[in-house]
């Protein structure tokens, strides 16, 4: 019980007190940031923002702690413990230095399979040479606790795309088989404080801790046991960021979070259990190095062969246009109109494509009434008696041919940048004739 409070008060620190507050305060602006570009593409695309960007920082900033706190509590009882900070140092280091080559590979996948291989390689260089290289013994790391460390965060990482995932998705569109196909393009990030252990000499240090440890304890290395007994442990907190990128035409974005996030969480348990097979030699230490970027290198491809194979889900047919997306408070809303239904008809006008929908909504007056198919086949009508011209009905539809004045997102992730830029310059524009 005291090993969980004293890992919890270390995350309440890491929360309350400089200089972590400002960095949890500079992460929580970034994000801000970035959330305000993803409101701004769903205001292009869908007329409205389904969630305010303060409302998606905040969820970010509230699920990571709670996250961390988690996180904590496992690597704690663990028993994942470094002999110095110079391991953690070195790993966010490498991981920022991925990243500049590619977004992706600030995953700790990468630069702790990097790290533990460069430490295989040194100690068996060490070892084969006469030559004095105690100055680089920090290039030596633990493979098991840094590969149980990453398991860890990933496994925190699928818990939080399985519950936030599916915050601010956009929607896109691409082609299949001649057809137009809907989408959604995902991307979140998490600020996670992480308290983890460290064995410090002097049981007097300050913030060191003596505490009753389970019997059972520690679970990922043994060896750790009798250096406990005669050292202290100091509880230091630290910020990372987890990331989650991701696009589906075959899933709603709700299934493809869910999925991702028990395809995630399934990598960070058997990676956490491959690491304790470094302990044997240095050549197991080798393999599990290679493991980690490998197997997440291979989820990934998995993932992005299924989603390339499997049956897109939102296709407008001959029988009426798919709904991709409904606004939030919008007619269609209040209507009861989801995701996945297909509009038949509109004040009894047959829908075959955008153009009839086009004309069918120039055409009405105060009151409409639409048949749709829900997703599991069921014919319904509603209404709605409060339309009028300034009203948007509040629906993207898949269009089964792009008009050229249309305002929809191809998904092209070498323009998507593009795309953001002119859903600014649009907003702007929106701000500037309101006035």
């Amino acid at each position: 019980m005291n090993m969980a409070i004293f890992t919890l008060r270390a995350i309440a620190e890491a929360i309350t007190t400089m200089p972590y507050v400002l960095i949890l305060i500079t992460i929580g602006f970034v994000l801000y940031l970035r959330n305000k570009n993803t409101v701004a593409m769903q205001r292009m695309v869908i007329g409205e923002y389904m969630n305010s960007a303060l409302e998606l920082t905040i969820s970010q900033i509230v699920l990571g702690i709670m996250g961390g706190a988690l996180g904590s509590l496992m690597l704690s009882y663990l028993g994942v413990i470094f002999d110095n900070q110079i391991t953690i140092s070195l790993l966010f280091m490498l991981s920022v230095i991925l990243m500049l080559f590619r977004s992706r590979f600030i995953c700790f996948s990468y630069s702790a399979g990097i790290l533990s291989i460069v430490s295989v390689v040194f100690q068996i260089f060490q070892r084969g040479s006469n030559i004095n290289l105690s100055q680089y013994d920090f290039l030596k790391v633990d493979v098991v606790m840094v590969m149980s460390l990453v398991a860890v965060m990933h496994i925190i990482e699928g818990i939080l795309v399985f519950i936030d995932g599916n915050k601010g998705a956009i929607p896109v569109f691409s082609n299949k088989d001649n057809k137009i196909i809907g989408g959604f393009a995902l991307k979140r990030y998490w600020a996670i404080p992480i308290a983890v252990m460290f064995l410090i000499n002097n049981p007097v240090t300050a913030d060191s801790l003596n505490v009753a440890t389970p019997s059972l304890w520690p679970i990922v290395k043994s060896s750790y046991f009798k250096i406990v007994a005669t050292t202290a442990i100091a509880l230091l907190p630290f910020y990372g960021m987890i990331g989650y990128s991701a696009i589906t035409f075959t899933k709603t974005k709700r299934e493809k979070a869910i999925n991702s996030g028990i395809c995630i969480g399934s990598y960070g348990v058997i990676l956490l259990i491959v690491a304790q097979f470094a302990r044997l030699s240095l050549f197991a230490q080798l393999m599990v190095a290679i493991f980690a970027p490998l197997a997440h290198e291979v989820m990934l491809k998995l993932q992005m062969y299924y989603e390339l194979k499997g049956k897109p889900k939102y296709v407008s047919t001959d029988d009426g246009l798919m709904v991709l997306e409904v606004a939030p408070s919008s007619p269609a809303y209040e209507m009861g109109i989801k995701s996945g239904d297909l509009l038949i008809e509109v004040n009894d006008k047959r829908i075959f494509n955008e153009q009839d929908m086009i004309e069918a909504l120039n055409e009405m007056s105060n009151f409409i009434w639409l048949k749709v198919k829900t997703v599991k086949g069921k014919l319904l009508q509603v209404d709605y008696n409060k339309m009028n011209t300034t009203k948007r009905l509040g629906i993207i539809f898949v269009p089964r041919i792009i008009p050229k004045e249309s305002v929809v997102v191809k998904y092209d992730k070498n323009k998507f940048k593009d795309v953001l830029q002119k859903a600014k310059k649009k907003n702007d524009d929106d701000g500037k004739s309101d006035k």
